[in-house]
């Protein structure tokens, strides 16, 4: 508006040649101005909420380094996980995650849940994760909860689980019931071969970070910020 306010207080004779120098004038001033607005935004700010799979995951640097580029934004990824740990320990540490004050919570609350020598039951897992998200609701209705299905477990890892496929199963029910987004990351495990996948994950629970990185981080950031940020 103000460019072309200038434009017409030109004198006749001059607007043609003073046009052209007021384009090019506004054209850097817009510039200028989208640089300095994303500039002056706040860290986008994600909470990483789980278990070892988050503790000792790896790959939470790699997310914040994807995101901040496709964004054109500072991102800063924060983790709220602790090895061997369940959706009950979870239950307590609710006020930490909301004293970050995330714009997004990533959450991955199952997989000890559904070893046998932890004794949380599948209903009893499922009345926690539903606990879980209305309280993160209530007390941060804007912030953004995305579940997470991680990678396949395997060896002894895997038979101390033998029901975690129904403990993801209830996880996700409970998000699509509030309406919140899930992500299943087991698909793109499973592409790799057995020699492959067994390399990435050599204790049969915990992918090496780069692995994970490679597998999680695309997929992750093209949820988030869109199809072009997953390239």
């Amino acid at each position: 508006m103000i460019c072309l306010r200038l434009w017409r207080e030109a004198p006749t004779e001059r607007r043609l040649a003073s046009g052209l120098v007021l384009l090019l004038a506004c054209l850097v001033m817009v510039l200028m101005t989208g640089k300095s607005d994303a500039e002056n935004l706040p860290p986008l700010k994600i909470v990483a909420f789980g278990t070892s799979l988050t503790a000792r995951g790896g790959w939470q640097p790699g997310l914040q380094t994807r995101l901040s580029a496709c964004l054109q934004r500072s991102v800063k990824v924060e983790s709220v996980a602790k090895s061997g740990e369940t959706s009950t320990w979870a239950l307590t540490q609710l006020d930490r995650v909301v004293a970050e004050q995330p714009d997004i919570i990533l959450i991955e609350l199952y997989a000890n849940d559904a070893t046998l020598h932890r004794f949380v039951s599948l209903a009893q897992s499922r009345r926690n994760i539903a606990d879980i998200l209305d309280q993160l609701h209530q007390r941060l209705p804007r912030a953004r909860i995305i579940l997470m299905a991680m990678n396949p477990f395997s060896g002894l890892r895997g038979l101390i689980r033998p029901f975690v496929g129904s403990y993801i199963s209830a996880h996700q029910a409970e998000a699509r019931k509030r309406g919140l987004e899930f992500i299943d990351y087991r698909p793109d495990w499973e592409r790799l071969t057995p020699d492959d996948l067994a390399a990435a994950i050599p204790d049969g629970a915990h992918p090496r970070p780069e692995v994970a990185s490679k597998i999680i981080v695309p997929q992750l950031a093209r949820h988030i910020a869109g199809r072009d940020c997953g390239e």
